[in-house]
């Protein structure tokens, strides 16, 4: 079968697999003393497990029409002051209630958004530095990382996030071509993008990365080539070359759009194959879903090992048992529960500073999950997995039995793998492991499409 052939029979709604269970089969919500308890109980297990923390700033001047997350569009930079009140509430509440959060060894700090740098530099620093010094920091492993969007990120706020230890820059590229740009509302030059970068490095950021984005409203393989080429001459240390999620159920901005103003299919596919030929050409390496390194970039090296970590933070080098989320909607994890806070802005600044945790959703993991969870985890980060046994492997061999015939996936004895041919099909060949999708199909899509 050619290859247009197999994007267009496999292109079929698909989870990303952030998590497990996906957050739409989050079914056993725990109450907010269940979650802390599941926080005390993992730092009981491992007293000295790292631990990691996310925090969510929602705030961007323009909306970008492509964007999928939780975000609060304004130009009032009164924000920063109450938002950091918020969150350092929220941390002074998970403290007086979790006391390890104070004793374990914090590895990773990660800002994302919304966009990050809306925060000027001493807002940056009020916001960062009591959660800092009251944190146990591991100097050994710590990873500070910021999203940033060029458009708004001045030398002054690096220069702050240096002070404060940061070593690592995710930035948002996604196209450098301008008719693309202003089709999703992101006008960000060329010349944005390099200063930001050449800055980050002449302040010693260890890595820098860029987001692209495929499947946008305008882009051709003639004009994506360009946007691959134009991230040649910078040369990121890494590259996020993710897919639009089209999904206007669930955002508005979306609806901007028509499936018929969008590559789909196999055109989509052949944006991202191009680019990927480009990267590979001069000495990137493809590793996990849609991602690129440099061989001496860490994720790379971790990678290589076998230790490559995948949570909602992204793919990273090292995993942590818990991860700690801050802010409106932030996802936390531990080894048996998820987390959500509540999503709208103004309900969750109530809650926390009425003194309460903001749960909105989780999750409790069964026995299953867990185990499920492990195998998804290792097949989404090496693409490759060791089954539980025999009676698995020959339910996998059923489930995937196109996929194998295709060429995409093997599974011998009870090692599953993806095939070279299958990588576009990761997703699709995921879903083998995802128990509570294959018994429960939704009704409605839920999920972005696979290609």
């Amino acid at each position: 079968m050619s290859t247009p052939e197999l994007f267009a029979k496999y292109d079929v709604p698909a989870p990303r697999y952030t998590s497990y269970p996906t957050v739409p089969y989050w079914t056993d919500a725990p109450t907010t003393d269940q979650w802390t308890a599941e926080l005390n109980r993992a730092f009981v297990r491992n007293p000295q497990a790292g631990w990691s923390l996310y925090i969510h700033i929602p705030f961007c001047e323009s909306l970008c029409t492509f964007c999928g997350c939780n975000t609060f569009i304004t130009r009032n930079h009164q924000n920063e002051a109450t938002y950091t009140e918020v969150i350092h509430r929220e941390w002074d509440l998970y403290r007086q209630q979790v006391p390890a959060f104070e004793r374990a060894p914090l590895r990773q700090i990660h800002l994302g958004g919304g966009t990050p740098t809306f925060f000027s530099p001493e807002s940056l620093i009020e916001l960062l530095r009591p959660i800092l010094d009251a944190a146990e920091i591991d100097a050994a492993h710590f990873e500070g990382s910021i999203e940033v969007g060029p458009r708004s990120t001045t030398r002054e706020q690096l220069e702050a996030l240096r002070s404060l230890g940061f070593q690592r820059l995710s930035m948002g590229v996604q196209d450098f071509n301008p008719e693309v740009q202003r089709l999703v509302n992101r006008i960000q030059p060329y010349e944005m993008t390099r200063d930001v970068t050449l800055q980050a490095r002449e302040l010693g950021f260890e890595s820098v990365n860029y987001d692209l984005i495929y499947g946008l409203p305008g882009q051709t393989e003639a004009s994506f080539q360009e946007t691959a080429d134009a991230t040649m001459s910078l040369r990121p240390d890494r590259i996020a070359l993710y897919s639009f999620a089209f999904v206007p159920w669930v955002k508005k901005a979306h609806r901007l759009f028509t499936k018929e103003d969008l590559p789909k299919g196999a055109a989509k596919r052949a944006l991202y194959e191009l680019a990927r030929e480009t990267f590979l050409d001069v000495g990137y390496v493809e590793l996990g879903m849609d991602h690129f390194a440099l061989p001496e970039d860490s994720l790379y090296q971790a990678y290589q090992a076998g230790e490559l970590h995948r949570n909602f933070m992204g793919y990273t080098d090292q995993r942590t048992d818990v991860l700690l989320g801050l802010g409106v909607s932030a996802i936390s994890e531990a080894p048996t529960c998820f987390h959500q806070n509540d999503k709208g802005l103004s309900d969750y600044k109530r809650r926390v500073l009425a003194g309460e945790i903001p749960t909105m959703r989780g999750h409790l993991l069964s026995e299953e999950d867990q185990r499920q969870r492990e195998q998804i985890l290792r097949f989404m980060t090496q693409q490759a997995v060791d089954l539980a046994d025999e009676a698995q492997a020959a339910d996998v061999r059923a489930y995937l039995a196109e996929l194998i015939a295709d060429g995409l996936v093997t599974v011998d004895g009870t090692r599953m793998q993806l095939t070279e041919r299958g990588r576009p099909f990761l997703r699709n060949a995921a879903m083998a492991l995802d128990l509570r999708l294959r018994r429960h199909q939704p009704d409605t899509q839920l999920f972005s499409m696979s290609v």
